[in-house]
């Protein structure tokens, strides 16, 4: 048993925020730091145990482990792991799918440390839509209200950090420092050049794949559209847009 207890794993980051807000550009940038890790999204949520009958069940219920905590075990190897690959000190982990099991992740380490990504609604939704062509308005208005309703949920339940789209692209080296400071390390200017990292997982599945990315430079963000659909109108005063 270690001094963390069952975990492996200490004060892990978590990058939360909807689909298209620029999360793979903030993890990119991130994992350029000598002491952070990022890597492309794991989809802990979907990362399940089977314990497949009664027997297992009940040995596993010995062990006084639940389907549950085990599932927290492999979680939390599975990052470890891959810090541990990585020869930094500090793990960042972002899926956007993390949105919708906050209260687990904040249960499965206590001492986990939470970034809340937000940007314009109606940014996001245009992003999202070009993304999937095939929604109605309507589905694709709901589908991105999700994310957002969620994201509400843990940015006023956990203490974290805020970073917004629009003021990382605008001035990111201001908005990185603020970050180091939060996460405890010291700004490196290096991080701002991830296209020198040789990052290669920019795919659908892993994150954006799309040609600003690749570009492996920070580019300036796009106008909001004018208007924010009604579903969403209540997140863009909620985040003061």
């Amino acid at each position: 048993m270690t001094a963390n207890g069952d975990r492996l794993l200490a004060a892990p980051v978590f990058l939360m925020s909807s689909v298209r807000s620029g999360s793979t550009l903030l993890r990119v940038i991130i994992d350029g730091h000598s002491a952070m890790h990022a890597p492309h999204e794991l989809h802990l949520r979907d990362l399940k145990v089977d314990l497949h009958n009664d027997y297992v069940a009940r040995s596993m219920a010995g062990l006084g482990l639940s389907e549950r905590e085990l599932e927290h075990l492999l979680w939390d190897r599975v990052l470890h792991r891959e810090l541990m690959s990585s020869g930094k000190q500090i793990l960042v982990n972002k899926s956007p799918d993390d949105l919708f099991m906050w209260r687990r992740i904040a249960g499965c380490w206590r001492d986990a440390r939470f970034v809340f990504l937000l940007r314009h609604p109606g940014a996001v939704l245009a992003s999202w839509w070009r993304a999937r062509p095939r929604y109605s308005e309507d589905e694709a208005v709901e589908s991105v209200r999700r994310y957002m309703t969620a994201l509400e949920e843990a940015r006023t339940e956990l203490p974290g950090h805020v970073v917004r789209y629009e003021e990382l692209t605008a001035d990111p080296e201001s908005v990185c420092q603020d970050l180091c400071r939060f996460i405890g390390v010291d700004w490196e200017p290096k991080m701002l050049e991830y296209g020198l990292t040789g990052e290669r997982n920019f795919e659908a599945g892993l994150g954006d794949w799309s040609a600003r990315i690749k570009s492996g430079r920070v580019q300036p963000g796009t106008p909001p559209p004018a208007d924010v659909p009604k579903g969403l109108r209540d997140f863009a005063r909620a985040w003061g847009y």
